[in-house]
């Protein structure tokens, strides 16, 4: 008669793992050479997996500072997102770039595409108390303008956003007027002119090893922000009596599930791909899309953040003191921006493709070594 004993815990693991370790490795084989060491590539490979996360959500905010929405898929252009701050809005005279920071009823402009994407749809809360006019107004305007279109509606014209000069579309008065009624001042409507927008501070050439330009967002094309990380921070909230808050607070591109708060403050090169997984969020992929190259971009800086997360998106009021005190008193962990508190991670496109809640987010390569540097 067989003596049969259980085998050991550690048997079964190492069996386990003998198992399960072709099947991590096969998809990382490929580019390896022969003079690569293994162990080194093993815990690479390790930190691969742990880091890769799911595209949650995506979201453009066409207008700057205006209400953004949400997409299921777009293109991921060298830019940012599609649409994504290709426009803002001007004071009438001085050409100078509006936000939240000034004005928090920005917030309560909407956005959004027609059914068929071809046009912006803004709609502009009405100030007017007469009965015989909408509460809300609405302008419609081509999403992708053609130059044809562009030459006869608007005027190109120089604008400054922070200290930076360049050039914009000017839309003309039946555009313009229901702006300049909400916010109670002549402004005017702005869509990115031709003159390239070349990235400044973390994205200069010298810094990114290659020119790259963006339209109206503050300093870099794309946010990734992590669901994990804003978990964390309301956590924190709630243990001071203030309410939850919903990542559009922070205006990301890109939100990712996470598993643990702030990894991504070491992210420095990440890959966005189709899953393989089945049933996931993704079945409704293309088979173009899943078979799209992988599109990498470039960690280049952690978002140092202003005031405005503490405004509501809904109602516009912001709070005198959250989220931004709570940020302060633990997120100020940049040493190129010391006194500002960080929360999620710009990046800087390498190529262009289309990208789809769904799709995996990896962690190709990690540093140590980030530091913000100012410029717009």
């Amino acid at each position: 008669m067989l003596d049969i004993h259980p085998t050991p815990p550690l048997v079964a693991l190492v069996l386990g793992l003998l198992l399960i370790l072709p099947f991590l490795l096969i998809p990382q084989l490929k580019g390896w050479t022969k003079q690569s060491s293994l162990l080194p590539r093993l815990a690479q490979l390790w930190r691969w997996r742990r880091q890769s996360s799911e595209i949650v959500s995506l979201r453009m905010y066409p207008i700057k500072s205006c209400r953004g929405f949400e997409v299921q898929s777009t293109i991921l252009k060298e830019h940012g997102l599609d649409l994504d701050r290709r426009w803002m809005l001007v004071d009438a005279s001085t050409r100078e770039f509006l936000t939240i920071r000034q004005i928090p009823d920005m917030t309560r402009i909407g956005t959004g595409l027609s059914a068929d994407g071809t046009e912006l749809v803004v709609t502009i809360p009405s100030k007017s108390t007469s009965a015989d006019k909408p509460a809300v107004n609405t302008v419609r305007i081509p999403s992708h303008p053609s130059p044809e279109w562009l030459d006869a509606n608007t005027v190109v014209a120089p604008v400054k956003i922070w200290d930076n000069d360049t050039d914009g579309y000017i839309y003309g008065d039946a555009v313009n007027a229901p702006f300049s009624e909400f916010m109670g001042r002549p402004v005017a409507l702005v869509y990115k002119g031709p003159t390239p927008r070349v990235l400044k501070g973390n994205g200069d050439p010298k810094v990114l090893g290659r020119v790259q330009s963006t339209g109206f967002p503050d300093v870099f094309p794309i946010l990734i922000a992590s669901e994990a990380s804003l978990a964390e921070l309301n956590t924190r909230l709630r243990r001071v009596d203030v309410d939850p808050i919903t990542v559009e607070r922070f205006r990301p591109n890109i939100i990712v599930r996470g598993e643990t708060p702030w990894v991504e403050d070491s992210w420095k090169t990440v890959r966005i791909r189709s899953s393989s997984k089945k049933g996931g969020l993704n079945d409704g992929i293309s088979k173009k899309k899943a078979n799209h190259a992988p599109i990498d971009l470039d960690i280049v800086a952690r978002c140092a953040r202003c005031q405005v997360p503490n405004v509501n998106p809904d109602t516009a009021a912001k709070h005198k003191k959250q989220p931004w005190d709570m940020l302060v008193s633990y997120r100020r962990v940049d040493e190129g921006i010391k006194y500002k508190p960080c929360f999620g991670m710009l990046a800087a496109p390498r190529s262009e493709g289309p990208v789809e809640v769904g799709m995996k987010l990896e962690v190709l390569e990690e540093t140590n070594q980030h530091r913000y540097i100012t410029g717009f």
